[in-house]
């Protein structure tokens, strides 16, 4: 909390005392709500606990305990691990994050004791009177008791028209202010606000919003969670029943094929990956307001940037100011012109980026010189690119000069041509001959002069650009500014094809303006609702689309984009409403975002095909089994001996290793592909193995010891043929992983059912062990052409 330098007694208005304020706190009436965005410590806590998984564990370890059979309980501190570093590592992330989303959190102005006072919203209590101004977003439902504002509300109705708000005007909470100033009395406040009330509701309607990562995971347990329950009983039943085992070893094999279908480790690796990639990007300043946002990134092929506070500073600054010759004898000199733009920064009450700079301008000049009376005022709106002031001597406006002039925009072009061509910002003055602004610009408007603003280039935003030219993200420069000005500015940023420009005012139907995608790089003269339909004519078009900004006409793009950027610098609307906030706004931090969400996308692709490949095997084996009806061969401890050097180990480090390949496909099509050779040479090669122990009438023990043998050599094959391009780091998690399995294997043995095996054993281990790399080899190019193959006859039917 810090008080302000404006004391509230100039405005009339002295808010709450104290003891009001711990009145109402007493009371619960604080903006405080019950809806959070992330995950609270007892939440964490039981998700990473109480799992339906973990409750199948529970019961299988209770059935081991009961038959006796303590060793095959090895898994049990993998799971219990697993929970541990799920919990720690999802709270050091909540912890990071609190931290900087408290640096974050919206702040309101609020009057108490005579003084004004900025705080954090959800400090506000009922009737606290609050100062609202372009680029806050109303924060609690509130009446407006002084001052005039212009608010949209599409965040809550889906109507992108600007609302006029006068004294008397109830304000809802979640919508945003575009122009003007007001004073408002909040009346519902916390979980009693109108945003509350939507949030429950969309919250309730949206949680089922992922990423398609967590989609495909998400899919795949719950196919293997409803398969395991009845697969298990049938594996007991014909063990037990039909095969003639004892309870012990029926329950064993039973628990063994479970344990080969649970992924356990699956979650635990993407929460990780999630969670230190959320780390790593708060120490850099990036904000992530949820998981899904960082894969979104990751995959966008379509960046959508607007000019101001993007490509260019946040701050702006007049460059100069020149008086029209056009039809124009009012202003004879320069005097005469800052005289008048001084009267009109002093009466107009906007507050952005552009009246900051004018009004800087102008402090150099007399304040206390203001001379006219103001009658009227019009704030400025990105609708119709001008604000307004009538003065006792006539009616002036300021904005854009193609709005404020119209038709009679190419008798003023050539005065100010070339500061267009140079990428400067030009504001037309002009006096307005008709009666009143409020009835919209009917008459006749003689320019008097032009402010010349400039907005310099980010120093970075070059190298940043040419990172994405590289990656073959295409970028669309989308801003209210004169394209050419855009254009230009563009081409300094080192933008691909910014010579290709277009007036999005041409562009009148929504056929025109998906056109112009293919067509056109900078689109000037965007309104707000404009930018929304240009994002949603990319996503139609097959595009995944990144919308980066800084200001309130920003935020209907922004929430319709697959993933938004904010500069924390810019409104505040706008940062709550994105995905991502880019703390210390800068721009340059967007390729680490990206390669970010690649590392984890990529990492957890290429670890989730070990994971698969042992579900695929044990699930088809149990199938074999039930249909040859021979009972299953292995342990649960030799699948805990497997997974931990085959897929546990390796697919943890091989998920922290830095990754900036452009990801390409689906997640899970890509993960099938790559798991289901070795899953199948798996499933074919321990069959046979089976099969030949039959034949030979070999001891059981001697063909679960070779089964578990023959799984780590096709299990090190797949881990090498995922690890590719090998490196030093990876041959020693590979090398590493092998002695860990050698290890076990001799000193070991017993705790992991690892038993002496004949020589005919060891002859059938290593003839299907050679066997099951050509298997391997052939199945992976068998597969992956009959995905071209598909991808052929997919793309010709398209």
């Amino acid at each position: 909390m810090s008080d302000m330098t404006n004391d509230a007694q100039n405005t009339g208005w002295r808010g709450l005392t104290d003891d009001e304020v711990n009145e109402r706190i007493e009371q619960g009436l604080v903006n405080q709500t019950d809806i959070s965005t992330g995950k609270s410590v007892k939440n964490i806590i039981r998700s990473n606990i109480l799992t339906y998984f973990n409750l199948i564990f529970l019961i299988i370890a209770i059935l081991l305990i009961y038959v006796g059979s303590y060793r095959n309980l090895t898994f049990l501190p993998v799971i219990i691990g697993n929970m541990v570093i799920g919990i720690v590592q999802e709270l050091r992330a909540k912890q990071i994050l609190d931290k900087m989303n408290l640096i974050n959190a919206p702040h309101s102005i609020v009057f108490r004791n005579g003084v004004q006072k900025q705080i954090l919203s959800q400090q506000l209590v009922k009737d606290d009177i609050v100062l609202l101004s372009a680029g806050n977003q109303i924060c609690a439902d509130a009446i407006v008791i002084e001052g005039n504002i212009q608010v949209n509300e599409a965040l809550l109705t889906g109507e992108a028209d600007e609302i006029e708000k006068i004294i008397g005007c109830s304000l809802l909470s979640g919508s945003f202010v575009v122009s003007g100033q007001c004073y408002a009395r909040l009346e519902h406040v916390g979980n009693d606000s109108y945003i509350t009330k939507l949030t429950a509701e969309a919250k309730a309607m949206g949680s089922g919003e992922q990423s398609e990562m967590i989609r495909s995971i998400n899919q795949l347990v719950k196919w293997i969670g409803i398969g395991i329950i009845p697969i298990g009983i049938l594996l007991f039943s014909q063990g037990y029943y039909l095969n003639h085992e004892t309870m012990q070893k029926s329950i064993v094999s039973m628990v063994a094929a479970i344990i080969g279908m649970i992924p356990e480790g699956l979650y635990l690796l993407t929460t990780i990956a999630l969670a230190l990639s959320t780390m790593r990007l708060a120490k850099k300043q990036v904000i992530l307001h949820d998981m899904k946002s960082i894969e979104a990134l990751a995959r966008i092929d379509v960046l959508c940037v607007d000019k101001t506070g993007t490509i260019t500073e946040p701050g702006m600054e007049v460059l100069e100011v020149l008086i029209s010759t056009v039809n124009s004898q009012m202003i004879k000199t320069k005097e005469e012109l800052e005289l008048l733009l001084t009267d009109y920064a002093m009466s107009i009450p906007d507050d952005n980026a552009t009246m900051h700079a004018i009004r800087k301008y102008v402090a150099a000049f007399d304040t206390n010189s203001k001379k006219r009376e103001t009658i009227e005022v019009i704030q400025f709106s990105s609708t119709t690119k001008y604000s307004g002031v009538s003065f006792s001597d006539g009616s002036f406006l300021l904005g854009a000069p193609e709005f404020v002039m119209r038709e009679e925009y190419p008798f003023v072009l050539p005065e100010i041509s070339s500061y267009i061509k140079n990428g400067r910002r030009v504001l037309l003055l002009g006096k307005y001959e008709g009666s009143s602004l409020k009835a919209g610009l009917t008459e006749k408007v003689v320019p008097l002069g032009y402010i010349i603003l400039t907005n310099p280039i980010r120093e970075n935003a070059r190298e940043t650009f040419s990172y994405f030219n590289e990656q073959g993200v295409c970028v669309k420069v989308i801003s209210g500014d004169n394209p050419e000005t855009v254009s230009e500015v563009a081409k300094r940023a080192g933008i691909e094809h910014a010579d290709q420009f277009i007036d999005a005012g041409t562009l009148n139907t929504d056929s025109k303006l998906a056109n112009a995608l293919e067509e056109y790089t900078v689109f000037g003269r965007v309104t707000p609702k404009q930018k929304q339909k240009l994002v949603q004519a990319l996503q139609k078009a097959g595009h995944t689309v990144a919308m980066t900004g800084d200001g309130v006409n920003d935020i209907l793009a922004m929430k319709d984009a697959d993933c938004s950027v904010a500069m924390a610098s810019g409104s505040e609307a706008a940062a709550q409403a994105a995905q991502v906030v880019l703390l210390d706004s800068d721009f340059a931090h967007m390729p680490n975002v990206v390669i970010e969400g690649r590392r984890v996308v990529n990492n957890v692709q290429r670890s989730a095909v070990l994971f698969l490949v042992k579900n695929i095997f044990s699930i088809l084996l149990a199938l074999l089994s039930l249909v040859i009806s021979f009972t299953y061969p292995l342990e649960p401890s030799q699948i805990s001996l497997i997974s931990m050097f085959t897929i546990g180990f390796p697919g943890f480090l091989l998920a922290l290793e830095s990754n900036k390949n452009r990801i390409k496909g689906h997640f899970l099509k890509n993960v099938l592909i790559k798991a289901l050779p070795a899953g199948l040479t798996d499933v074919l090669a321990v069959g046979a193995l089976v099969v030949c122990g039959e034949v030979f009438s070999l001891p059981k023990n001697d063909i679960a010891t070779a089964s578990t043998m023959l799984l780590s050599v096709v299990g090190f094959m797949i881990l090498t043929k995922i690890s590719a391009p090998l490196n030093p780091l990876k041959n020693g998690i590979i090398i590493f992983n092998i002695l860990g399995l050698v290890f076990c294997g001799i000193f070991l043995h017993q705790l992991f059912a690892i038993s002496e095996m004949s020589n005919i054993c060891v002859l059938l281990l290593i003839v299907f062990s050679f066997a099951a790399e050509s298997l391997f080899r052939y199945l992976t190019i068998g597969i992956e052409k009959l995905d071209e193959l598909y991808g052929k006859i997919r793309q010709k039917k398209q």
